[in-house]
């Protein structure tokens, strides 16, 4: 079987079995990812180095590919058939190559669809303002800046750009103009693109990850200036999220992006893809909502109250992540077990199950 011929049987099981990732890495089988466990295809030969350079030489462009050799390690994108896209990186372990590819849906779905709370919809409709999508890697963070993104595109006439490292969801521009712009193919990197919104006529901006303060700053600076700002951090929780944004930066500048950030934060919302009892995996998540007790606590250096604030303000809108869990529990959507599992208080979430 050719390497071709084995990547078309590895992307049908992938398809097949409702898989979200493929990892390929020479002399080990393929094994995908299915409801957040990993199985090993042991009916598939474990590709040799040959084949893993034949997997480069296929999925990576020509660019891709010298950075790869360069750096060791890229970002790349990949369309099989013109019907299935993944988002990828490859990479060497002990001098290895070995590929790690994640299924990107090719419809977006609506909140609903995604079990997201309907408040969400409403900081898509928000004129300006910076808006956080925060989780470990791998928990829908990406799904869900889609789905804000076409909920602003199906209603509202606004100029959308996109800022990713890959591009993943392709949108279909609908009331709104659309720019989707790549890393390394239409742009040198995030902070350069993000300049040049300010001469580009933006209204909303997604940015798929915040890596450095520069970006940080220009991001704050763009949500003053009457953009609205949706992004990425992998951090685990609201509290944690705006101490990774302040300490991202030098001492000297952390009292300035403490004061921009209590005006133009709107929300943080964290999320968890948790194990369905009837399959599948389902969301929990905490939000906070930015209001004039939260912008103190930030201006004052008190964000360890703000887990305080979130979990007091359900009637405020606010979504503490226990009670999500609590909830998802009562209505048989996971167990007990599980909820202990993702939950940042165990103590407290076994009182309230």
């Amino acid at each position: 079987m050719s390497v071709q011929e084995t990547l078309n049987t590895l992307v049908d099981i992938v398809d097949k079995e409702g898989a979200s990732d493929l990892h390929l890495s020479e002399g080990r089988p393929p094994i995908i990812r299915v409801a957040g466990f990993l199985i090993p295809l042991l009916k598939i030969a474990a590709p040799s180095r040959e084949d893993m350079e034949g997997f480069v030489s296929i999925l990576l462009t020509e660019d891709n590919q010298k950075e790869f050799k360069e750096m060791k390690e890229v970002n790349f994108a990949y369309s099989h058939k013109a019907k299935d896209r993944f988002r990828g990186n490859a990479f060497t372990e002990l001098g290895k190559i070995s590929i790690a590819l994640r299924l990107v849906p090719q419809s977006i779905k609506t909140f609903a669809e995604l079990n997201l709370p309907p408040i969400l919809e409403s900081f898509a409709m928000r004129q300006q303002g910076f808006f956080l999508v925060v989780g470990p890697a791998g928990q829908g963070k990406s799904t869900t800046l889609a789905t804000m993104i076409e909920a602003i595109n199906q209603e509202r006439l606004e100029h959308i750009i996109t800022i990713e490292d890959p591009i993943e969801y392709i949108f279909e521009p609908k009331k709104s103009l659309i720019d989707q712009r790549e890393v390394k193919s239409d742009t040198p990197d995030f902070h350069t693109a993000l300049w040049g919104v300010f001469r580009q006529d933006a209204d909303v901006v997604m940015i798929g990850e915040m890596r450095e303060p520069e970006t940080i700053a220009t991001a704050v600076t763009a949500a003053e200036t009457g953009h609205l700002i949706l992004s990425t951090l992998h951090t685990n929780t609201a509290s944690q999220t705006v101490n990774r944004i302040i300490d991202s930066f030098p001492a000297d500048q952390q009292e300035q992006i403490r004061i921009q950030l209590s005006t133009s934060l709107i929300g943080i919302f964290s999320q968890r893809l948790v194990p369905r009892i009837s399959g599948g995996l389902i969301p929990a998540f905490e939000l906070l909502i930015n209001n004039n007790a939260v912008a103190n606590l930030i201006r004052e250096k008190r964000t360890h109250e703000i887990d305080s604030v979130i979990e007091t303000s359900s009637g405020d809108g606010m979504i503490d992540l226990n009670r999500s869990l609590a909830t998802l529990v009562r209505t048989g959507e996971i167990t007990a077990e599980n909820a202990m599992l993702y939950s940042n208080n165990p103590k407290t979430l076994e009182r309230m199950i």
